[in-house]
């Protein structure tokens, strides 16, 4: 069982920058495969990134070159820094772990607004 939990979102203008977090316990950390999914209303989930345990990374075309995803083991902590944000990443953010199942954060919100 895995248990995951997310900070970080708010309401930040056009071009500004975000870091969300989210802090993992209940399993062996190192092992999991992290990502960062959002929804938008009205909208399927969709992947944003994600970083495998050997520090793979996929990222959505929507975001390349704008979001960095990172891990700390130490922390048992993914981050995800958000720079030059548009409206159109306004969304709830969902925290991702795999291992031999899927776990899923209650997700924080990110609105892009001026």
């Amino acid at each position: 069982q895995v248990q995951l939990v997310e900070s970080g979102g708010g309401l930040v203008q056009p071009g500004g920058s975000l870091r969300l977090s989210c802090a993992a316990s209940g399993s062996i950390f190192s092992t999991l495969a992290m990502g960062w999914y959002r929804q938008a209303p009205g909208k399927q989930r969709e992947l944003v990134a994600r970083l495998t345990s050997l520090g793979i990374t996929v990222y959505a075309d929507s975001v390349k070159g704008r979001f960095t995803i990172s891990r700390d083991n130490a922390k048992n902590t993914v981050y995800l820094q958000m720079n030059s944000l548009k409206a159109e990443d306004t969304a709830v953010y969902y925290c991702n772990a795999r291992s031999d199942l899927i776990y899923w954060g209650q997700g924080t919100q990110v609105t892009v607004s001026s």
